[in-house]
């Protein structure tokens, strides 16, 4: 009756520490598996924005290029101030390239590395529950074999001495995996504040840079002279005016020049024509002088036919006298 009682309060005490190791394997399971899906979270979500700021990064160089390109075509001035903002937020880049680069180093990786650390407590889990279970099934077993056979000494012995086994086992599963979660609890807190502490650090390092590589470019663009620009841009206009009115004389002095050429060539032909017109009537006139010359001396001639009549009468007339 004693032995049936003691082993009773022993049935009970060992079952009383089943259920406890059940507990806190119950427990760390929770605590690996909470663990698991909230690092898996934050590694991806600090994986997304590291990729976010290499994009950004990205497409800043091409704004930088963009930039410099436009400042090519602009005043000296403005080609300054742009050039010096396109140098400056390239250099912001290069602060953001390191960012990138430390972040993926120092917080994505280090987050990264609890996939595989809770696998293995998730492993020593399985072998503390195993060790558990079959300490819950010896015990039960023995529990029944006291029951059916209470007189069985020797049955229920061998029972009990399998069942010490199992439990000095499930014992020292559950200290070790204790010891292990213990670890893995100090080691989580330590690398949480290391990775949080480095990603804060990165941040305050870039933006602080930035602040003043931007606070220097800032001064540059407001150094901007803006009436210089205007004035050799209005310069610049006036002598594409000019140039553009000297174009247009140019040409309209050309069309007249042409046009006057062709009205001389197309009147040159009758000018000749009225040239020999003339020159024909001047030989004309030239052959009528000749015609009255000759019938002056044909007037002569006869004049001096007539004296020689009149000179023959008279010697007549004196010849009849004498």
């Amino acid at each position: 009756m004693e032995g049936g009682q003691r082993g009773s309060e022993l049935f009970q005490a060992r079952d009383q520490d089943t259920r406890a190791r059940n507990s806190q394997t119950k427990y760390i399971q929770s605590t690996v598996a909470n663990v698991e899906k909230h690092f898996g979270d934050l590694c991806s979500l600090f994986a997304a924005c590291t990729r976010k700021t290499a994009r950004l990064r990205d497409k800043s160089d091409l704004l930088v290029k963009a930039v410099r390109e436009y400042a090519d075509t602009e005043t000296p001035h403005l080609k300054y101030g742009l050039s010096s903002f396109a140098d400056h937020f390239a250099l912001i880049q290069d602060y953001r390239h390191a960012e990138v680069e430390r972040l993926e180093a120092k917080v994505v990786k280090p987050l990264k590395k609890y996939g595989s650390i809770t696998k293995l407590k998730r492993e020593d889990l399985r072998i503390a529950a195993d060790a558990i279970k079959r300490e819950t099934k010896q015990l039960v077993q023995v529990e029944k074999l006291r029951l059916r056979n209470p007189s069985d000494r020797q049955i229920v012995t061998q029972a009990e001495n399998e069942l010490h086994r199992v439990s000095m086992d499930a014992t020292r599963v559950s200290r070790q995996l204790e010891e292990t979660i213990d670890d893995f609890q100090q080691d989580k807190i330590k690398d949480l504040k290391k990775i949080f502490g480095d990603f804060i650090t990165i941040e305050m390092s870039f933006h602080a840079k930035a602040l003043e590589v931007y606070s220097n470019v800032y001064q540059h663009v407001q150094n901007i002279d803006e009436e210089s620009d205007m004035e050799i841009f209005r310069n610049t206009l006036h002598l594409q005016d000019h140039q553009a009115r000297l174009s247009i004389v140019s040409a309209n002095s050309a069309s007249v020049i042409n046009g006057t050429n062709s009205a001389l060539s197309g009147t040159s032909k009758p000018q000749q024509v009225c040239k020999k017109t003339q020159e024909d009537e001047d030989e004309d006139d030239e052959d009528d002088d000749e015609d009255d010359e000759d019938d002056d001396d044909d007037d002569g001639d006869d004049d001096d036919d007539n004296g020689d009549d009149e000179e023959d009468d008279e010697e007549e007339e004196e010849v009849k006298t004498k």
